[in-house]
């Protein structure tokens, strides 16, 4: 009830005391303050046997704080994720999801319960009843904060209560360990995938239109051709994921066309390979101009001199085309002669 909805004579005339200052109710103050009742000790306030006791369940929660989450991370790492269990009345649910679950919730609430024991056990229960003061603290108050905080510390009793302390702190510690393990979620560890593609030595060079392996004759000037590696089909569950590392790029130049001296080690009778995707932002690339030995990618037109190393000449790519080193085996089909010695497509944070 506000005090628009009161009778006026039930009103009190004038402010009551201040919070803590013990009034006494008349005509004129009929809501006079109480104060603040006898404050009555606690049996850990008077008994250190009783004291200890707390101090030891306090250690206890703590301690299994800490199992639970070791219990979390053995889980995480010795559960299969697709092993199911009966709980009941649950039912059938994943023994993971279970485990991780039931460890964590009781890693978080053991340190949350050993918390709320210290406090309404061991630490000072005594009620203070301090002033309003302005917000601009001055330094008597600043000073009085520090005394607070000294005193509070004091009677938290967290140098006094080593095991306690300790225990606390071992606990906080191992928690972050848990969002630490569940971070191997995220998904894979590249490892040296980036670097690596189907590319070997030996492997031949498949025409991606035909599925043929292609020999030099197959390759005329001026031409473009697109490859594969020998074995990768369109079936296999991992084609698009290889195919954007792999995906080559077979141009055919007049040796004395070619200006870049390695470019020209790499290739045979002119016939040049170079990785399809663009290092901008990975888009293939398929427009070819004959006459200035240029490609072209269709997204951002970032342009590459195929005669000079695959350089950029145009657009926002950072670097040239990777080159793939070829011949030809025994059977005369082109080949590879190694793999890229760069990463292909865009760059990436281990490109040294």
């Amino acid at each position: 009830m506000s005090s628009q909805d009161m009778p006026e004579e039930n009103l009190p005339a004038e402010q009551a005391p201040a919070h803590g200052a013990v009034g006494v109710a008349d005509e004129r103050n009929p809501f006079a303050d109480p104060g603040l009742p006898p404050h009555e000790h606690r049996v850990q306030d008077i008994d250190e046997r009783a004291a200890r006791r707390s101090e030891r369940a306090v250690a206890l929660l703590f301690t299994l704080s800490m199992l639970a989450t070791v219990g979390f991370i053995a889980s995480y790492v010795a559960i299969p994720a697709d092993q199911v269990i009966y709980v009941f009345p649950l039912g059938h649910i994943s023994a993971l999801n279970f485990a991780l679950g039931l460890t964590l919730g009781t890693a978080l609430f053991t340190i949350g319960a050993g918390a709320v024991h210290w406090a309404r056990t061991l630490m000072s229960d005594v009620e203070i009843a301090d002033e309003r003061h302005p917000i601009a603290a001055s330094p008597e108050v600043r000073a009085k904060v520090h005394a607070d905080f000294a005193e509070g510390a004091k009677e938290s009793q967290l140098g006094r209560r080593k095991l306690i302390r300790n225990t606390m702190l071992g606990a906080l510690t191992l928690v972050p360990l848990s969002g630490l393990v569940l971070l191997r979620d995220l998904g894979p560890l590249p490892e040296t995938k980036l670097r690596h593609t189907l590319w070997a030595k030996g492997k031949r060079l498949v025409n991606t239109n035909t599925n043929e392996p292609l020999r030099p004759e197959d390759v005329v000037v001026g031409s473009l051709t697109f490859a594969k590696p020998d074995g990768l089909e369109e079936t296999d569950e991992d084609f698009q994921k290889e195919i954007a590392k792999a995906a080559l790029m077979i141009i055919r130049l007049q040796p004395d066309n070619i200006k870049d001296k390695r470019e020209l080690d790499w290739s045979h009778q002119g016939i040049v390979a170079y990785s399809k995707i663009c290092t901008h932002v990975g888009c293939p690339i398929s427009l070819y101009e004959q006459q200035t030995h240029h490609v072209l990618c269709p997204c951002h037109q970032s342009t590459f001199d195929l005669s000079d190393g695959a350089r950029v000449i145009f657009g926002p790519a950072g670097h040239a085309l990777p080159q793939l080193r070829i011949g030809v085996d025994s059977e005369g089909y082109l080949q590879a002669l190694g793999d890229f010695e760069e990463p292909v497509g865009p760059a990436f944070w281990e490109r040294g």
